[in-house]
């Protein structure tokens, strides 16, 4: 494989795993950022969503640590809370509807349930610096990307970049080009205007809108790391709580299918005290809000099908929000796209031939059963203008069992956790052994006492 030069569009947190891949194989990296990045943990203007709750999910935890060896410890050193294979329930608080998953006992599959708990700011922060710390690795910030640049053989040979302090354009050179520009990236596009077809789009309305505060809370108030009242085709609101660096919880409020969410703190604390118990509550009247609170709105998920096309020119790939973006509800966004980082160092390992067919299918295969649970979760909570389908309310009477259940057995608590943290398959819950306690389960919370 041609080992020169390659180029990422962005250095959103793939954009970052995108760059750490390719230095393995490429002699020089440059990461194109709009942004001006100083060192240090700050709040990025090009990343919106770095004022909203995130966590890196158990799949994407090991991922991660395999991509930057020691990473994990040293995220803990700088603030942030990881636990760490944890066979304690009380840790989490999750409640659907009128059930609290079951808080006593202990969970047995526990070895590979790390979690890791920070701000998208400490996370990128240091995933940024362990970057930076590549010496072919370079960084070019301050810079727009104006477009690839194709070239006489339909192959991508670069892309035009212009310094965003003074207006001046050049063309950097590159034998791969990699865009991981987010959801309004310019790649469909580019393809149309080169001739080639557009990815076709799966896609769903969401209509979610989202609330964040970030609270600083005295230590020893607040047991629980993960505070989560999920929202239920009853009632499509919900809230997160997680706790997070320097002695802070984020706090976001959840609305599905149109719901609003406050943007005043008053009403901001009196819709959070609907969905959580009275000690969290205490915890973060006692505390005190940092920074403004933020609201955003998310409409559509959106999976774009790059793996479905027949022609994609050589030299250029698409990875993250860019190729897939979820509904932020479920927090997958960076592990998925630890996922894809480990793809494509798969298929980088298999040398250049079709490396976009092959990436992209290899993407597809990670992201598929993703969004199918989504996909089945989403549908079976939003409410449709016309009401809830025959089918709709049997799914929800189903999953109203399994949580049902998940109150008072800490195995079926245990592998709904592991289904949110990605770890197993979607359909484990639906093993003998499970739906043998989910029976169970709900003959125990029938009986009278």
């Amino acid at each position: 494989m041609r080992t020169e030069h390659a180029i990422v569009h962005g250095a959103s947190f793939a954009g970052l795993l995108a760059a750490r891949v390719l230095s393995d194989v490429y002699g020089s990296v440059t990461v194109v950022e709009r942004d001006t990045l100083p060192s240090g943990t700050f709040q990025r203007r090009g990343v919106s969503q770095g004022h909203h709750l995130h966590q890196m999910l158990s799949a994407g935890v090991r991922r991660l640590d395999d991509l930057f060896p020691g990473i994990i410890d040293e995220l803990e050193s700088v603030g942030a809370v990881v636990t760490r294979g944890t066979g304690d329930p009380s840790e989490f608080h999750l409640g659907v509807g009128d059930v609290v998953f079951c808080q006593s006992g202990r969970f047995t599959r526990s070895d590979d349930m790390v979690i890791c708990l920070a701000s998208r700011p400490l996370l990128e922060a240091v995933v940024r610096a362990r970057v930076r710390g590549i010496a072919h690795v370079r960084v070019l910030d301050g810079h727009d990307v104006v477009e690839p640049v194709m070239g006489p053989q339909g192959r991508v040979i670069g892309t035009r970049v212009v310094a965003r302090a003074t207006g001046d354009e050049r063309l950097l050179e590159g034998d791969l080009v990699v865009d991981t520009t987010g959801r309004a990236a310019s790649i469909p596009a580019f393809l149309e205007s080169q001739g080639f077809d557009r990815p076709g789009e799966t896609r769903y309305d969401v209509n979610l809108s989202y609330s964040s505060q970030l609270f600083g809370i005295r230590p020893g108030d607040l047991d629980e790391k993960v505070v989560l009242a999920v929202p239920t085709l009853r009632r499509p609101e919900g809230i997160g709580i997680m706790a997070y660096e320097d002695d802070t919880v984020i706090v976001t409020l959840i609305g599905l299918a149109g719901r609003t969410t406050p943007t005043e703190s008053t009403a901001f604390l009196e819709a959070v005290e609907r969905f959580v118990p009275a000690h969290v509550m205490a915890a973060l009247r006692s505390g005190e809000a940092r920074g403004e609170m933020r609201t955003q709105r998310y409409p559509v998920s959106i999976w774009r099908r790059y793996d479905r096309l027949g022609r994609f020119p050589d030299g250029l790939l698409v990875m993250g929000d860019a190729l897939c973006s979820f509904n932020p509800v479920y927090g997958q966004g960076m592990t998925s796209a630890a996922l894809q980082a480990v793809a494509l160092r798969s298929c980088l390992r298999d040398g250049p031939e079709g490396l976009s067919r092959r990436f992209f299918r290899a993407a597809a295969t990670k992201l598929s059963p993703i969004w199918w649970s989504n996909r089945f979760l989403d549908w079976a909570i939003i409410p449709s203008a016309a009401g809830p389908t025959s089918l709709q309310k049997a799914v929800n009477v189903g999953m109203d069992r399994i949580y049902a259940a998940a109150g008072s057995d800490v195995g079926v608590a245990e592998t709904v956790y592991r289904q949110m943290q990605l770890l197993g398959r979607p359909t484990d819950v639906l093993r003998p052994s499970i739906l043998t306690r989910v029976v169970s389960g709900n003959r125990r919370a029938r009986t009278p006492g």
